[in-house]
């Protein structure tokens, strides 16, 4: 069974798919920490954002893996763990150019089917419903407002001992939206057959039980 869980920066799909994952025994796919670690492999390599050919070199002799961690799975870049060090804002702020590169697309698409297509699955990022997974039996599109998702990325930054201002974060995210919603390959937008859910006003587990009471629904059909 594949779950498909799309939505802009900060909306909660990272969070919501683990535990949506957890609760059913699926494995878990973080596809935008796959894009962030592309980005992260950019900046330690001194790739321009911009450079296709030479971010598509370094990928070629890459390997990303996922691997359970607590409280957090961990992201590995060629058996180094990178899971914090992707999350910094340099990667943050660029991840949306690299991941606008279509040979980058391409490629990871490829690497995020082929992991869906030995388990049950949820996936999460921003064209999953659309582009990666288009026959999921489940495809959930969350959003929320920019303010509360720039209030819960500064709560999860200053876990992290990231310091970034509420206001640059609203900013961040607002641009961030922009270049995701725009972007000429794959653009971030809702599927045809997409659930929408608004988490403004939602706990974690109220859009958890939301979207696993959807997930039942299909199974009993």
């Amino acid at each position: 069974m594949q779950i498909a869980i799309d939505g802009p920066a900060s909306a909660g799909k990272s969070t919501i798919a683990k535990r949506v994952a957890k609760e059913l025994g699926f494995i878990y796919c973080d596809t935008g920490a796959m894009y962030r670690t592309v980005t992260y492999m950019a900046i330690k390599d001194q790739l321009g954002f911009g450079d296709e050919a030479a971010i598509m070199q370094h990928l070629a002799n890459m390997t990303i893996r996922f691997e359970p961690g607590d409280p957090e799975q961990r992201v590995l870049m060629n058996d180094e763990d990178v899971t914090l060090a992707i999350r910094e804002p340099d990667v943050t702020n660029n991840v949306s150019q690299v991941s606008a590169l279509p040979k980058v697309r391409t490629e990871l698409v490829k690497r995020q089917r082929d992991i869906a297509a030995s388990s049950n699955i949820v996936m999460d990022g921003r064209d999953i419903g659309t582009t990666v997974l288009p026959n999921a039996e489940v495809k959930i599109y969350m959003v929320a407002s920019v303010a509360e998702r720039a209030k819960r990325r500064y709560k999860e930054n200053i876990q992290k001992g990231i310091e970034t201002p509420l206001a640059t974060l609203e900013q961040e995210i607002a641009e961030r939206d922009r270049k995701d919603s725009h972007r000429a390959v794959s653009p971030l937008r809702q599927a045809s057959d997409a659930i929408r859910i608004d988490t403004t006003s939602m706990t974690i587990d109220e859009v958890v039980e939301r979207i696993l009471s959807l997930i039942g629904q299909v199974k009993t059909k």
